[in-house]
């Protein structure tokens, strides 16, 4: 499995709230602009038995499946990009009392990972350079 992408960042809230928040998948599209809709089975806060579908606003979509689930720690989940399985860590941990670290760590495996898997980087990059500023933004807002 190639990395394609790790992205580090910091957030004013406890670790906790940070969780509970980004587990409302459903709710993304308030701070990632390129998806226009989640659906998420069962429907609700993200679960260990969760799939869904993300549907993006250029028409695509993209399915996922929880491969695992940590609590406060850590969830991933993998689906199909062309000849790729694409799997997404999303990683929390504490800096203090009220701030915490996300950490996002994509990786690409299957048939042409290497050059696929750049183009998808670079694609994933730019949505994730407007979204993860919004992301902060909705956070910290929770704190005041």
């Amino acid at each position: 499995m190639k990395t394609l992408i790790r992205r580090e960042f910091t957030v004013n809230v406890p670790l906790e709230i940070a969780w509970e928040h980004l587990a409302q998948v459903e709710q993304w599209p308030s701070w990632a602009e390129h998806i226009n809709s989640v659906e998420l089975a069962p429907s609700g806060e993200l679960t260990p038995e969760s799939t869904g579908t993300i549907h993006l606003n250029s028409g695509l979509t993209s399915t996922f499946e929880m491969t695992e689930f940590n609590p406060h720690r850590n969830w991933k989940w993998a689906g199909p990009f062309l000849w790729l399985t694409v799997h997404y860590d999303h990683r929390f941990e504490t800096i203090n009392d009220h701030t915490s670290k996300l950490i996002f760590v994509v990786a690409g495996e299957g048939f042409g990972a290497t050059t696929l898997g750049r183009l998808f980087a670079a694609i994933y990059n730019h949505n994730l350079n407007k979204a993860i500023p919004n992301l902060i933004t909705e956070m910290n807002e929770i704190s005041q």
